[in-house]
């Protein structure tokens, strides 16, 4: 039987949940792009709502490595730091106008984020020292940051290709097989296998710890992938942003799509709850749930 997904409102219509991250804490945690806030839902009770200046525009949120919650504010060029009371911190960055977007913590325990308006990967260390380094490529407009073992890796829409940096700051850069891809989600999944998305494709790339890139190819070439994250299982779940679902791809290759009840909701980020089930932030002003066949409950 194909898994119900269930929708918990938890903002107004305009306030534009968008990313999502489970935090230490056990709740689920997410950006209102649009009002400027943070948002805390522990599943089963009502959501918090943590305000932030109206302009800041909060995209990616993550956990760090202090058992805070560390986001990008794309329209304010900062990085935000969020404990799991409540308190609010903010980080300018040495380039103004950056738009940082994507972030995630780095296996040398600093905050790693992408600048897509500046061609740049920047490094913040917890004590607030921001390093930056520079792409090979202009105009790459990188997107989202993930962690492997030893480097981070990213997206690069404009550029169609997937960076690798070092903790060094050394950069390895993989084109593509397919022009004009456009990614944008990334994630790692527990085997090393590196997940994208391919919004302008409608396929989600795999890049194996031997460096070989496969692309598979949506049923729906026109759903739009956005967001990506992984299971335990290593299966990579990806929102349908173009075509309002949840899909799954298994390490085999087998693709599942799971329709959104509401239409147009505009499904951005997406991670794996304290509850096992997959949670996915709604545009809209909710955030959706579906409990894989598997793990349902």
């Amino acid at each position: 039987m194909t898994p119900a997904v269930e929708e918990y409102a938890v903002s107004g219509p305009d306030a534009g949940p968008y990313g999502i991250t489970t935090g230490p804490d056990g709740a689920l945690w997410f950006t209102l792009v649009h009002s400027g806030g943070i948002g805390r839902l522990l599943p089963g009770r009502q959501p918090a709502i943590h305000p932030l200046d109206p302009g800041t525009g909060p995209t990616v949120i993550t956990p760090g490595p202090d058992g805070a919650l560390w986001f990008t504010e794309y329209r304010a060029h900062r990085i935000g730091r969020i404990t799991t009371a409540g308190e609010v911190t903010a980080f300018a960055l040495p380039t103004a106008a950056c738009g940082p977007f994507g972030i995630a913590a780095g296996p040398d325990g600093a905050m790693w984020f992408t600048e897509t308006a500046t061609d740049r990967i920047g490094r913040l260390a917890l004590d607030g020292t921001v390093t930056e380094y520079a792409l090979p490529r202009d105009g790459a407009f990188p997107s989202a940051v993930a962690a492997g073992q030893d480097a981070m890796w990213f997206t690069m829409n404009q550029a169609n290709a997937i960076g690798r940096i070092d903790m060094d700051g050394r950069i390895t850069l993989h084109d593509l097989p397919t022009d004009a891809a456009a990614p944008v989600g990334i994630a790692v999944g527990p085997g090393g296998d590196v997940w994208f998305t391919e919004i302008a494709a409608g396929q989600i790339g795999r890049i194996s710890p031997d460096g070989r890139i496969t692309e598979h190819p949506l049923p729906d070439r026109s759903a739009r992938p956005h967001a990506v994250t992984t299971d335990a299982h290593g299966t990579a779940w990806f929102t349908e942003w173009g075509a309002n679902r949840i899909g799954s791809l298994a390490v085999d290759g087998a693709v599942a799509v799971h329709d959104l009840p509401t239409p147009a909701s505009e499904p951005h980020g997406i991670t794996v709850g304290p509850d096992g089930a997959l949670w996915a932030a709604l545009e809209i002003g909710a955030l959706a749930r579906l409990a894989p066949a598997d793990r349902t409950g």
